[in-house]
């Protein structure tokens, strides 16, 4: 077989040198030690100056061995990448195990860079933006789609990520990265009217990687539904209000024929149900638009508790149950008092309707130093944890035969999510079937006041 280049002799039988001991390639250089002496004592022995030509004999031998390592030496450090020389004995296993190394490295780096090509060449063809930023947070690769749609330019390297992408909200986002494990979607500096969800990941320490794709179709059809949502909550107002008059005025007749009134009193009921929900969707569109007043209040939390505590009372008349009051903590919170309360609220009425009559449920107050909790523990139904992870879709029902026997509107957990979103918090659950369920919203510190 052709080789392109010649193979030292010693590395053409690599199957055996690999599993041969040193002693093997010492006794080559013993050969050729021996080989010096004899020939030296013969001579010594002739001229008579036996110990003279023995020591001139090591000369020769430490004078070849000096050699080796010349060519050794020039090898490694001028010729690293040629084909070494070919020498005998220690040297040459030397450079044999050097030179093998040398080429099992070389395939490994080409396999590499190959990897790392193919694995460039696919980031290139994605329609999503991806950037590499260092710990230092200057730009260092990029791929076409991030020059479209985050408007990066070739002279964009080595430059400061927040110089390119300025808006306040991304670099927010920048600094908190865990605080929005979806991301952030910002308008696009590059295309007019259009939208940019951008993720990004942390690696090898304060490196990031930065991913972002257009949503402005998502956005649009998002907007679509709200302001659908807004406009016809809005429009059914009306209706429902000279609906609810009427039906009232009727419904108070004393003369009234008894199967009238109770079609009359259905009629009430639903219209009032009704009213809930053009009522919910107008505020969970407010919260979605952001359309809210300074989160900047600050509550006494016992006096808010004890006005749920209340208002629980009031509403639990007709499910006998028993509430517990438990606060432990000293710290108030800071946000929307109208707000807080109706999620607050909202947690309470779900615990109740949802218990059988007679059970128990603890409404408390509790922090830890990092974070404050609102929670809401019943001892009802339960949830199958399977439906866990969707209990704050809007309109998500466990149990619709249920959902319609208690009158909600299905609405009541997403606008809780979207109220403690705003103030930075979240909702956990924590629900077994038949063993009740506890309800938490989660605080942050920066959320919570003491004096």
């Amino acid at each position: 077989m052709y080789e392109p280049y010649p193979v030292p002799e010693l590395a053409r039988d690599h199957k055996n040198v690999r599993y041969s001991s040193l002693w093997t390639f010492a006794k080559q250089d013993l050969r050729l030690l021996i080989f010096f002496l004899v020939i030296a004592g013969f001579i010594g022995l002739g001229i008579e100056q036996f110990w003279i030509c023995i020591f001139i004999g090591f000369l020769a031998f430490f004078a070849t061995q000096m050699r080796s390592l010349y060519l050794v030496n020039d090898w490694i450090a001028n010729r690293p990448y040629d084909v070494p020389p070919n020498l005998h004995g220690i040297w040459g296993a030397l450079l044999f195990n050097v030179y093998r190394s040398q080429r099992q490295e070389r395939i490994v780096q080409a396999e590499m860079v190959g990897l790392i090509d193919r694995a460039q060449s696919s980031l290139v063809a994605l329609a999503e933006a991806v950037v590499l930023i260092d710990d230092n947070h200057q730009i260092e690769w990029w791929n076409p789609a991030a020059e479209r749609l985050l408007g990066i330019q070739p002279l964009d390297r080595g430059r400061n990520i927040l110089t390119i992408l300025r808006q306040p909200a991304f670099i927010e986002y920048f600094h908190h990265i865990d605080q929005a494990p979806d991301g952030l979607k910002i308008k696009s500096t590059v295309l007019d009217e259009h939208y940019v969800q951008v993720k990004m990941t942390r690696f090898g320490g304060e490196s990031r990687l930065l991913v972002a794709h257009d949503m402005t179709r998502m956005h649009n059809l998002e907007q679509m539904r709200k302001d659908f949502v807004d406009n016809i909550s809005h429009e059914l107002r009306t209706p429902l209000t000279v609906l609810s008059g009427y039906i009232e005025t009727f419904t108070d007749q004393e003369d009234m024929n008894p199967r009238w009134k109770r079609a009359f009193e259905q009629m009430q009921s639903q219209t009032r149900r009704m009213n809930a929900l053009v009522n919910d969707l107008l505020l969970l569109s407010r919260l979605e638009n952001e359309k809210t007043i300074a989160k900047n209040q600050i509550i006494d939390m016992p006096s808010l508790m004890n006005q749920l505590f209340d208002d629980a009372h009031a509403y639990n008349i007709d499910y006998g149950h028993t509430l517990n009051l438990d606060i432990d903590s000293h710290c108030d919170l800071i946000g929307s008092d109208m707000e807080l309360a109706s999620a607050f609220s909202n947690l309470i009425t779900n615990a109740i309707k949802y218990t059988p009559k007679g059970g128990t449920i603890t409404i408390g107050w509790h922090d830890d130093g990092e974070h404050g909790y609102f929670s809401v523990q019943d001892t009802g139904i339960g949830i199958d944890p399977k439906h866990l992870p969707r209990l704050t879709e809007r309109f998500y029902r466990v149990d619709s035969a249920r959902s319609r026997q208690t009158g909600g509107t299905g609405l009541g957990l997403a606008i809780v999510k979207h109220v403690l979103m705003q103030h930075n918090a979240h909702l956990e659950v924590e629900s077994k079937e038949n063993s009740g369920s506890t309800f938490k919203a989660v605080f942050p510190k920066e959320r919570l006041y003491s004096l």
